[in-house]
């Protein structure tokens, strides 16, 4: 009996950290509805399997940890529908489960390091920090050959360029592929934007906070 009330006490602790984890930092934040049972279903699955560890104990305990090794390491995260903050919040449920699973630490030690974890994602992902710098890829209708003149065709189309990367060029088509690090001007500042006819196409579009 005491050990499931130890157990329902530490489970109570991981669900509130996780579901402020998800319903007050990520949700409002990126709103990705997809996402949100896999964090808590992740979260919730590894302390089960942390805390059935912490009871069977022996050749029992090792055999359930190869397993969660192995389930782990199949766990796939396709770079192309996950961004990388959301990996990031992927990796904190994870280590949310670990910690409030882990039989031997006192419960005022997984509290005090699971809002700590909370508070540094909060402050790390937060809308505020590096606000306008953003990043695209750019399919321009050139190869520009200088340097100068390809951070003058950006500043113009995007704002100020802090640093690019071209990742493709086509001397056939006379296309470039340029992937884009940038700041957007101040609010009430102007920049003098390419013409809505201009041939300029943009792939892809990649928008993060840096």
């Amino acid at each position: 009996m005491d050990a499931l009330r130890h157990i329902a006490a530490h489970l109570a602790l991981d669900l509130t950290a996780v579901c402020l984890l998800t319903f007050a930092i990520y949700y409002p934040r990126h709103r990705r509805r997809d996402l949100v049972p896999a964090y808590l279903a992740l979260n919730a699955g590894l302390f089960t399997v942390v805390a059935a560890l912490a009871q069977v104990g022996g050749s029992g305990g090792a055999a359930l940890g190869f397993g969660l090794f192995g389930v782990l390491s199949i766990v796939r995260l396709r770079s192309d529908a996950v961004q990388h903050e959301e990996v990031a919040y992927y990796f904190t449920t994870l280590v949310l489960g670990l910690v409030c699973g882990l039989p031997h630490l006192a419960f005022s030690l997984k509290a005090g390091l699971s809002a700590a974890l909370l508070l540094v994602v909060w402050a790390a992902d937060s809308p505020r920090l590096l606000a306008r710098s953003r990043r695209t890829i750019v399919t321009l209708d050139t190869v520009h050959g200088d340097p100068a003149a390809l951070r003058a065709d950006l500043a113009r189309r995007l704002g100020e360029p802090l640093h690019w990367t071209v990742m493709e060029v086509d001397y056939v088509r006379d296309l470039s592929v340029v992937d884009v690090r940038y700041r957007e001007p101040e609010p009430g500042v102007a920049v003098r934007r390419v013409p809505d006819d201009a041939p300029v196409r943009r792939t892809a579009p990649a928008w993060e906070s840096a």
